[in-house]
């Protein structure tokens, strides 16, 4: 029975934490945690990591046994007299000794490799992040959009209502009572709208966080940025150049390649055979036996891995240049987003300063001209979808801004949550 009510509790708990709105941290947070796609993206460390591990092992050694029996076509095999020798065994052991340093150029190789597979991965959660902070970003719009259109429609219903009482009073026509209830339709549908799109960034979200299915009751909540970046552009872009995982990866690959072009040229050395043998001779009642060494080396004539040499260096140099590229998209990077910061701000600051509260004046003169009968209804209706379309501006241009920061915050590797 307790174990029945502890369940009960406990999935209570989780219903009412899964109903508990969603700010951007704990977004972010869920989907480092639980994204499918990076969790497949962290396996790329423990397979360096096995590689890393089948770098250090040293060959096997290597046994051979070779048996001799005479008499196998009825030769009638006589010790004094027969031609064809005794019976015998030769028992090999071969240790392969690794010259020009193999295992240590296989181990530094591979440790480079799982460098950059931990680079990739701190870069894959970065690009997530962003695209969290952005879907995040893109929910609350959308809900800002959908608050918007909800005044909007609950004012022209109130418009209708008022249309309809001075109608039945005469003192307007009907197609005048006719527009109003159209003007309400349009809001209504275009409300429709703004909550399918409501729906459908939340599903994304939950999808980007990690969660099997999206939950109808998802909410998001929190304050959008407003802060201001604490760096000028020259320091955005040396702060990017030092940080930034993705390159840090590719200067690991430069590294990874050298120690390639060091591990060819000396697979380009043979590696040396050791071994001791025992040789067994079946010969009366006292076996002869031996015992020897063995030393083999296989002779570089034709073969001196020429081809795998040059791989590795044109590999280098393949890396060299990915970096240099990297590094030119990180400047262009970093200049773009600046400039779009900065138109942001500039669109932000000129919205609040001069049209928002412009609108609203306009808006509320229209209506109350319009109540007295000093407006026409066209006049009121283009006063609201203007007073709409500058508050959705608004509401646009404050998300932009706030994902101006978060790319920002992405571009320099920064954690911006």
């Amino acid at each position: 029975m307790l174990a029945r009510i502890l369940l009960l509790w406990g999935a209570c708990c989780l219903a009412a934490r899964a109903q508990a709105p969603v700010t951007i941290q704990q977004a972010v947070e869920e989907a480092l945690e639980r994204n499918v796609e990076l969790l497949a993206q962290r396996y790329e460390i423990p397979i360096a990591e096995a590689r890393l591990l089948q770098a250090r092992l040293r060959p096997n050694p290597r046994l051979g046994v070779e048996t001799n029996f005479l008499d196998l076509l009825g030769a009638n095999y006589i010790p004094e007299e027969g031609p064809t020798g005794p019976a015998e065994t030769n028992t090999v052991v071969y240790w392969e000794i690794e010259t020009a340093g193999k295992r240590r150029l296989r181990m530094q190789t591979a440790r480079e490799a799982l460098a950059s597979a931990r680079e990739t991965f701190l870069d894959a959660r970065r690009t997530l992040a962003l695209e969290v902070q952005n879907a995040f970003l893109d929910t609350v719009l959308a809900k800002e959009n959908a608050a918007t259109l909800r005044e909007v429609l609950e004012t022209f219903e109130n418009v209708v209502k008022v249309n309809r009482t001075r109608f039945e009073a005469g003192d307007i026509a009907r197609v005048e009572l006719l527009r109003s209830e159209v003007a309400a339709l349009q809001f209504r549908n275009q409300l429709r709208q703004a909550e399918l799109r409501v729906r459908q960034e939340a599903v994304r979200l939950q999808r980007l966080m990690g969660r099997p299915a999206p939950a109808p009751g998802f909410d998001v909540t929190g304050e959008i940025r407003r802060d201001r970046p604490l760096a000028t552009l020259e320091e955005l872009t040396a702060a990017a150049l030092a940080a930034r995982p993705d390159l840090a990866a590719l200067r690991r690959e430069v590294a990874r390649a050298e120690a390639e072009i060091r591990l060819q040229r000396a697979l380009a050395r043979p590696n040396v055979d050791l071994g001791i043998s025992h040789h067994k001779q079946y010969v009366g009642p006292f076996p002869g036996q031996t015992a020897g060494f063995r030393f083999e080396i296989p002779l570089p004539l034709a073969n001196r891995n020429q081809g795998e040499i040059e791989r590795a260096r044109r590999e280098k140099e393949q890396a060299e240049t990915r970096v240099r590229a990297l590094e030119q998209q990180i400047r262009a990077e970093v200049a773009s987003a600046w400039e779009q910061y900065q138109t942001a701000q500039r669109l932000l600051e000129s919205i609040e300063r001069e049209m928002l509260e412009q609108a609203a004046r306009v808006r509320e003169t229209v209506e109350f001209s319009y109540r007295r009968g000093e407006a026409s209804f066209l006049d009121l209706l283009e006063a609201q979808r203007t007073l709409s379309e500058t508050r959705q501006g608004y509401n646009e241009a404050r998300v932009e801004y706030a994902r101006t920061l978060y790319l920002l915050d992405a571009i320099t590797a920064r954690d911006g949550r």
